[in-house]
């Protein structure tokens, strides 16, 4: 989070579209935290997208195109890899955004099998509020475990991996002293 993916895809996709090539950008219909079918950066740069409840969907929609863009491609299904690599293998340039660990620090849905197939990778990174180096992890300050909570700051911040693995030793080490403290 906060590594301008969002922000990179936007500037892919409007350049797709100043070369006059027929784009369409795709978003899962859960994601609304800025607009319902805007893709929306932090910074608030924007472009409008199709909300799409499965991948299935995109690969019907996206007929036509020369250039798809799918933003927070963690939260689709599994089936999101075969509509990509089908819709790649037809011609149509496919520029994917997405995390790619989720909060715990794990593989996030079909991220892994996205950038294994991908012709090209490019990884962004945060920088991290603790320390100033490159932030490879969203550490979750909200104390909610659902693997999906669409936030910002106030539920993620962005660390490097010694502070994300600080961070987590005192969440759990205050999770357990709140725990002690219920029981008593």
């Amino acid at each position: 989070m906060f590594s301008g993916k969002t922000e990179e895809l936007i500037r892919r996709l409007n350049r797709a579209k100043f070369a006059r090539q027929k784009v369409e950008i795709f978003k899962p219909a859960i994601e609304t935290r800025y607009h319902e079918e805007m893709v929306v950066s932090h910074d608030a740069n924007q472009i409008r997208s199709t909300p799409v409840t499965s991948s299935a969907m995109m690969k019907l929609l996206a007929q036509g195109c020369d250039v798809v863009g799918i933003d927070e491609a963690q939260f689709f299904d599994d089936e999101i890899v075969t509509v990509c690599n089908d819709l790649a293998n037809s011609g149509i340039r496919v520029i994917v955004a997405g995390l790619d660990m989720d909060f715990k620090g794990n593989p996030f849905g079909p991220m892994p099998a996205l950038m294994a197939t991908a012709e090209y990778v490019t990884k962004v990174h945060a920088v991290c509020t603790r320390t100033g180096n490159l932030a490879n992890y969203s550490f979750r300050k909200a104390n909610n475990d659902n693997l999906v909570l669409l936030g910002e700051t106030e539920e993620y911040e962005p660390l490097s991996r010694a502070a994300y693995y600080a961070a987590m030793r005192n969440s759990t080490a205050s999770k357990g002293n709140e725990d002690k403290a219920e029981s008593l």
